[in-house]
């Protein structure tokens, strides 16, 4: 089945910044039940950080999107760290993915440097399902959207400061007894 209409057109609009309306498992469970067997299959291997091989287009997709913000992060973080040298061949295919790793090393908060490589993914994901919202791949992105919209949620801002200051202190006690200076 080329087109899911009856899917598609009963899902509310996303929003990145608002509360998902649903689950991920809700919504993939939904979605198992109005496509093909082979189109719902495509689930099984969907996360936000895909492995393994696929044979979804989609999939393979997303999957070299989000590889190549992972190896810009990495790059830029060694760039920042001043061990440019170590870092081989710069991993700059995907325009998107690079400028927002290099926007996100530059965050001085990790909590809005995060929204900021969600908010990519959010984008690149648009721009990998196209423009047919009744596609298969638009119930893929909705998917991984609802995931985001998870994922977002899931950030606790207190817990995070709390879990910074027990590393921080860690490392100025480790310090301390090794007597290296911080």
């Amino acid at each position: 089945m080329g087109s899911y209409y009856y899917l598609m057109a009963q899902l509310p609009y996303l929003i990145y910044e608002q509360k998902p309306p649903m689950s991920s498992i809700e919504f993939k469970d939904t979605a198992k039940r109005l496509m093909a067997p082979c189109d719902a299959a495509v689930f099984e291997n969907l996360s936000l950080n895909c492995s393994g091989k696929s044979e979804c287009d989609f999939v393979r997709k997303w999957k070299e999107w989000d590889n190549n913000l992972r190896l810009n992060l990495a790059k830029q973080r060694v760039i920042k760290s001043k061990f440019e040298k170590s870092f081989s061949e710069p991993p700059l295919t995907h325009h998107d993915a690079a400028a927002a790793a290099a926007k996100a090393v530059d965050e001085h908060s990790p909590l809005e440097a995060e929204y900021l490589l969600d908010k990519a993914r959010w984008h690149a994901i648009e721009e990998i399902a196209g423009d047919d919202y009744f596609h298969k791949n638009s119930a893929y992105a909705y998917y991984l959207k609802l995931l985001l919209m998870e994922r977002k949620q899931a950030f606790d801002t207190d817990k995070g400061f709390a879990e910074y200051k027990s590393l921080y202190a860690s490392i100025v006690e480790s310090a301390q007894k090794t007597g290296e200076s911080i």
